[in-house]
């Protein structure tokens, strides 16, 4: 089982833009003009896309320097987090029931820096659940499949396996089509700002409307 973080598990609407206007401002010494869209997208993408909107270089050091101001300022903002954000219905539930079930492995696939994810899920005691060692996350690609082929191939090499079933978990059309890729099962969660129908259109085998069913988000998810 591969989750989606944002919109998906966690709730912290309008983190994202502080944090990049603060990054932006302690990285290239500019304010923010400009915000990317960020449902669906890797870390890399979106800031490779805002430097260069606000007409600062965005090679990989300029890159890479944007992601160790992201992590002081989430450092930093780690004790408040639990107040800045919300776990979202169902969340703690469904992944304590996939961690009883013994041929389950949970991880990420996610647009955040592995800094990031660790202390989002943290703030709620979702850390527990998953295994951050074999994720895929934001700042190894631009592209979203990349991410879900680095989580296979980790947790392929940790466990000596070829997993049976691979289920990628997300709340917009990009989770859906990086799973899809790699021919993933693909499950998409109505708790962002896509709807069921969209989320079904863009090819999820299953739209959810939330996590909020224990039992009935368990069996799809196990089918």
């Amino acid at each position: 089982m591969l989750w989606d973080i944002d919109l998906t598990l966690v709730d912290y609407t309008g983190l994202g833009r502080r944090w990049y206007a603060e990054a932006l401002t302690s990285a290239a010494g500019v304010p923010m003009r400009h915000l990317p869209e960020f449902p669906g997208r890797t870390e890399r993408s979106l800031a490779r896309e805002f430097l260069a909107a606000h007409d600062v270089p965005h090679g990989d050091e300029q890159v890479e320097r944007f992601f160790d101001s992201l992590t002081a300022i989430a450092s930093r903002a780690r004790p408040s987090l639990p107040t800045l954000g919300r776990a979202l219905p169902g969340a703690p539930e469904i992944l304590a029931a996939l961690a009883a079930e013994p041929d389950v492995v949970q991880s990420l696939v996610t647009g955040n820096l592995p800094t990031l994810a660790d202390y989002k899920l943290a703030a709620f005691g979702l850390d527990r659940y998953v295994d951050f060692e074999i994720g895929g996350y934001g700042s190894l690609s631009e592209h979203r499949h990349d991410l879900v082929a680095a989580a296979i191939e980790a947790a392929s090499a940790k466990h000596g396996v070829t997993f049976r079933s691979v289920v990628v978990i997300g709340d917009t059309p990009h989770d859906v089509a990086a799973g899809l890729h790699h021919g993933t099962t693909t499950v998409g969660v109505a708790t962002g700002r896509h709807t069921l129908a969209q989320l079904t259109e863009s090819g999820a085998h299953l739209a959810l409307p939330d996590l909020a069913d224990t039992p009935a988000v368990l069996e799809a998810l196990l089918r």
